[in-house]
């Protein structure tokens, strides 16, 4: 076992690099867990965001990643950066010694995404990969009932993402909607969702996808993924960008010899069938656990943030660390090698 040393007796040493729409989950974290964690700087490619955030937060601001790590002692970077930038960036932190957390999905190609493993491990440094709709009380309850083996053997898994990204999203960056630095609704939008198949119901042995572009962008906005899982299951997901006129569904249903369950809601965030042969005393909280949400990306990051902090104290071992955010990957890549070639792909990519 890799030893890492602990950061106790002092806050840990934070900076955000990528000020864009999914930073504030990461600002709003660290606030949250202001005893423990404390923002230190920020970096962004454009000066006007950059200012505002600087102001913001009060904390130095930097146009290069690099001049940053070489001036700052930091012990964690949270990188919310385009996807496609990804490895890069994570191989320049390691080569500095600080701790990587970067957002899904962990890279667009393979290669980057074992690449960035490599890199971490090499320099003895951590590699967490945020997912963080793991921590959603619907799919904490879920796995649960996996684990304890209450569907007895899972016949069948569906997943649906019917949500809505209109032209004027990818319009807001250059980089949105490519294949280098985005990757499709698959990659991006759908990827907690893909992580689901794998997190949930286990290894993987083939898939098979078709995918297709209505708006004006590289990648696609719909899809199918049929999957087949080592331990006999057949599965299916569906997903699409052109939901009319809003987001209407992300959900999750598993039929199993003892068991049927339907997770539903916008953002898998509302228990609708919850059904086993034998009830438990947990069964209870699904009522509970369901909550209301506009956003797709749940409440899930302050969660999250604290498996890092207690990972950082050597206080525990993380969820979901680099080889954990390779699974999703490889599934993902799969899926597009898939659609390309029209053909069955089995994992693993690599023997």
């Amino acid at each position: 076992m890799k030893s890492y040393p602990p950061v106790t007796e002092r806050k840990i040493r934070i900076a955000v690099v990528g000020c864009g729409r999914i930073s504030k989950n990461h600002f709003g974290s660290i606030e949250k867990h202001q005893d423990n964690i404390e923002l230190i700087s920020i970096c962004d490619v454009q000066q006007a965001v950059l200012s505002e955030h600087e102001a913001t937060y009060k904390v130095k601001g930097y146009l290069d990643l690099s001049d940053m790590l070489e001036n700052e002692e930091l012990d964690l970077v949270a990188i919310c950066t385009p996807s496609g930038t990804h490895a890069d960036q994570t191989e320049l932190c390691a080569k500095h010694g600080v701790n990587v957390m970067t957002e899904k999905p962990m890279a667009t190609r393979w290669s980057d995404g074992v690449r960035m493993v490599k890199a971490c491990d090499d320099a003895g440094v951590r590699l967490f990969v945020v997912k963080q709709n793991r921590r959603n009380s619907t799919l904490q309850l879920l796995k649960r009932a996996v684990k304890e083996n209450r569907f007895g053997k899972i016949h069948m898994v569906h997943l649906n993402v019917f949500w809505t990204r209109p032209q004027e999203y990818y319009d807001q960056a250059p980089w949105r909607g490519t294949w280098e630095f985005d990757g499709g609704a698959f990659m991006n939008q759908a990827s907690h969702y893909v992580d689901l198949l794998e997190w949930l119901i286990g290894p993987i042995d083939k898939v098979q996808a078709m995918m297709s572009t209505t708006r004006d962008i590289e990648v696609e906005d719909t899809g199918v993924l049929n999957v087949k899982w080592r331990n006999g299951a057949l599965g299916s997901m569906s997903v699409t960008m052109l939901t009319y006129p809003k987001n209407l569904e992300g959900s999750i249903t598993i039929l199993g010899e003892k068991g049927t369950v339907r997770v539903g809601g916008v953002a898998v965030n509302d228990i609708q069938h919850w059904k086993f042969d034998e009830p438990k005393d947990y069964d209870d909280e699904v009522k509970e656990a369901n909550y209301q949400t506009t956003s797709v990306y749940g409440f899930g990051h302050p969660l999250y943030y604290n498996n890092v902090i207690e990972v950082l104290r050597g206080e525990v071992e993380p969820e979901t660390d680099g080889r954990e955010g390779l699974k999703s990957l490889e599934v993902l890549i799969a899926a597009y090698l898939s659609a390309r070639d029209g053909k069955t792909t089995s994992l693993p990519l690599e023997y």
